[in-house]
């Protein structure tokens, strides 16, 4: 978990502070300023093979875990990363009992305002908090029901 989130967080940041990368490969994730499910995974290509596929060979390899623990930690990096982008604050989602880097820390990402901030995945916040690029929020409820993800003021 360690590795992945160093390699995830230092490339997603980089991606967002190199302007071309931004424009031309990372900005196709941001088109979801309220992120879904599904569009966890809706990047370019690119971003895809040096995320994931280049963080988790790394992963993998510097790890040494076996065949068959990769495949259960990919899987379940993969159904946290699609809960993270799913937008719903969900009673009992037991990812946000264990994680702070859960549906509502992503939500604020990908805020117009959140744009230089939350860059960690899938896991832990460690390096948001460690180089403050960390934004706190609170989770407001809505009169129409459910709750909001909001930048908590100072």
């Amino acid at each position: 978990m360690f590795v992945m989130d160093t390699w995830q967080y230092f490339v997603h940041r980089y991606m967002h502070q190199n302007k071309f990368l931004y424009r031309h490969i990372h900005s196709q994730h941001h088109r979801l300023v309220v992120p879904y499910a599904i569009g966890a995974l809706y990047n370019h290509p690119l971003e895809g093979l040096l995320l994931d596929t280049v963080g988790g060979a790394i992963s993998f390899l510097a790890s040494g875990m076996t065949s068959r623990t990769a495949v259960i930690f990919f899987c379940f990096a993969v159904v946290k990363t699609v809960d993270d982008h799913c937008g719903l604050w969900l009673p009992g989602n037991i990812f946000h009992l264990f994680f702070q880097n859960n549906t509502a820390y992503h939500d604020i990402h990908h805020q117009l305002q959140g744009l230089k901030y939350n860059y960690s995945q899938p896991f832990f916040p460690m390096w948001d908090i460690l180089l403050g690029t960390y934004m706190p929020f609170n989770l407001v409820k809505r009169p129409e029901g459910g709750f909001e993800a909001r930048p908590a003021k100072d």
